[in-house]
């Protein structure tokens, strides 16, 4: 993928290129295991969260808050997290979805289905 094309994905994707580059350049200023530790977030955001332009770059702003303010407050990092981290990221993530969310929404629609299956519901 070339720069150019790059640019357009990230402008896509987290929206305008400035908040982006504002929310890196505050990552980047993280001490270094809460740094890795929103990286790893990122990540897996990018990866397994659908993207929005607007509330994905306030997602990740409000990412970069709470470990700064986590890291300021010397707050270790499973304190934050918990001991299940994809679980910490999804719920992070579904503060900035309308509906859009399917894994969620599949997994409502599992629980929905089994408690009507097993005669649950009212």
């Amino acid at each position: 993928m070339s720069d150019a094309e790059m640019g357009g994905f990230i402008a896509k994707v987290i929206g305008p290129k400035r908040r982006w580059r504002q929310y890196k350049a505050r990552r980047e200023q993280l001490p270094g295991n809460y740094r890795a530790a929103v990286e790893a977030i990122e990540r897996y955001m990018m990866h397994f969260v659908p993207t929005d332009g607007d509330s994905d770059a306030s997602r990740f702003e409000d990412l970069a808050g709470l470990f700064e303010q986590a890291a300021a407050d010397g707050t270790p990092i499973r304190e934050i997290v918990g001991e299940d981290p994809v679980k910490f990221a999804e719920a992070f993530a579904q503060n900035y979805t309308e509906g859009g969310y399917v894994p969620a929404r599949a997994r409502k629609q599992l629980a929905d289905a089994i408690t009507h299956a097993a005669g649950e519901d009212t």
